[in-house]
């Protein structure tokens, strides 16, 4: 029987071919969080690439699909000379951002205490001071793309985390982290008391710029010092939103780069197989995520 050490999991399996690390990492209430690590040919350590889609939950059952079913970008980074990392974190917390406040750390009877619960961004926050102790890791170049919600959390880690030296912002539902009021597009789950804003319509940046609370916005935006590739969707019903967050960078005199394509599925940076087997991806996409590879290459020097 193979010995595993319980404290530190970490097993591997071949996808297509190539090799990759499946691990649980510790987060800082000591609940674990599992990733999917590929790394690129050759001797490290490696720049890293984190990836994060959506808002959580699903655990190690996600991270196997995503590295079976969503590898096409993270292929591409490891051809780049760049370790990928697929991660899951816990289910986003309706409004627990803008409710919680700053999490505080204390101790109590020699162990931690905490105001709150820590936060899925802050999940991520631990796997990347994780992935920093590895030795095949070089600590100073991480990367991060998130994709939608994961583009909002990027916008978090970094407002309050300096550890990072590039991130790419993708379709990035940063509403709350923005402290946006929504219109009449959205509205109460009777049943759950929870917003539903699926279908909240903010493609134009006039009218996010009014619905958001300016004040909050920039003090939120002021600590950032990662560089910022901010990337659009043309036609998405939250344009306004994906643009309004790289405006507000820019406006703050942060190192920040907008650019949007006109792709029909929510997600682009991240492609998916079809039932062939094949991925499913047209001549945007493909230069889209060309453009993601290069971009971190250079701020990364891989």
């Amino acid at each position: 029987m193979t010995q595993i050490d319980p404290e530190h999991v970490h097993l591997t399996e071949e996808v297509d071919g190539k090799t990759i690390h499946l691990m649980y990492v510790e987060t800082w209430d000591g609940l674990y969080a599992p990733i999917g690590l590929r790394l690129p040919e050759g001797e490290g350590p490696f720049p890293v690439v984190l990836m994060a889609a959506g808002n959580g939950g699903e655990g190690m059952r996600w991270i196997r699909d995503a590295v079976r079913n969503r590898a096409y970008t993270m292929d591409k980074l490891a051809e780049a000379g760049m370790a990928a990392v697929w991660l899951r974190y816990r289910t986003e917390v309706e409004l627990g951002y803008n409710n919680g406040g700053p999490l505080v750390r204390d101790k109590r009877q020699g162990r931690e205490m905490f105001n709150r619960s820590p936060l899925e961004y802050e999940d991520e926050i631990a796997i990347i001071e994780y992935l920093k102790t590895l030795p095949f890791i070089d600590g100073d170049k991480v990367g991060l793309i998130g994709m939608s919600h994961g583009g909002e959390m990027t916008l978090k880690i970094a407002s309050e985390y300096h550890g990072v030296a590039a991130a790419v912002a993708s379709e990035p539902a940063s509403h709350e982290y923005l402290a946006l009021t929504p219109d009449d597009t959205a509205f109460v789950n009777e049943e759950t008391q929870l917003r539903n804003i699926e279908n909240m319509e903010m493609a134009e940046v006039d009218k996010v710029r009014r619905r958001i609370d300016m004040d909050i916005a920039k003090k939120r935006i002021a600590p950032i010092d990662t560089p910022f590739l901010v990337m659009g969707r043309d036609e998405d019903h939250l344009q306004g939103i994906f643009r309004t967050s790289y405006d507000l960078l820019a406006e703050a005199g942060k190192d920040a780069e907008w650019v949007s394509y006109d792709h029909d599925y929510h997600g682009y940076v991240f492609p998916i197989r079809g039932a062939d087997g094949n991925y499913i991806l047209n001549d945007v996409q493909v230069a889209a995520i060309d453009h993601v590879i290069a971009w971190l290459k250079r701020r990364l020097g891989a």
